[in-house]
């Protein structure tokens, strides 16, 4: 028979290795408490997302003269929503522009804001351009617009909200606001469409 090794020697575990696996689940004792802490403030505090949309808008002048310049003039209210009922939210570096034909005719900024918990701001905008010069393609398309009677702008912009989620910590992101503006030129209305940002 083949003679068999017996040995009577013991291992011993080191104790770096004992001291890895107590910091492994130390570790993952928090990240499920962590997790359970979080989700229980979820559900408690119930967190929204606040929002800039347009809530109105008039175009209180549009037409072109003989030389072919656009005068543009228009009123937009721009409303900032905050629907969190325990948490004020913060507004700043809002900017947006007004586009018409591809052509940028206006900028709307505001200085930093807050919106405070379960509540909203307006923001009247009275937008004058200057005279826009167009080309011949312009001009065709604003006199298209003028016989159907229907113009349309866009708005495209950004801004930075902050607001504080209970012991959650501060959430930050930074959200795009691209809304079609259409009118009626003949008496200024605007064609009412829900358009609101969305966190980029």
């Amino acid at each position: 028979m083949p003679p068999k090794l017996i040995s009577d020697a013991k291992r011993h575990t080191h104790p770096l290795v004992w001291l890895a696996a107590l910091l492994c689940t130390v570790v993952s004792i928090a990240v499920i408490i962590g997790g359970i802490v979080v989700f229980i403030g979820y559900l408690v505090i119930h967190p929204r997302i606040p929002t800039i949309s347009i809530l109105d808008a008039h175009l209180d002048n549009f037409q072109i003269d003989i030389a072919g310049r656009l005068e543009v003039q228009l009123t937009i209210i721009i409303e900032a929503k905050n629907d969190n009922a325990k948490a004020h939210a913060s507004f700043s570096d809002s900017s947006f522009f007004l586009h018409f034909l591809g052509i940028k005719i206006a900028q709307l900024v505001a200085d930093p804001f807050e919106v405070r918990k379960n509540s909203s701001m307006k923001f009247p905008y009275a937008v004058v351009s200057n005279s826009i010069p167009l080309n011949p393609e312009q001009m065709e398309s604003v006199d298209s617009d003028l016989k159907a009677d229907l113009s349309r702008f866009d708005l495209i912009g950004n801004t930075r909200v902050q607001w504080r989620v209970g012991l959650l910590g501060s959430v930050k992101y930074e959200c795009h606001l691209h809304c079609g503006l259409k009118f009626h030129p003949s008496n200024g209305t605007y064609l009412s469409s829900p358009c609101s940002s969305r966190v980029k």
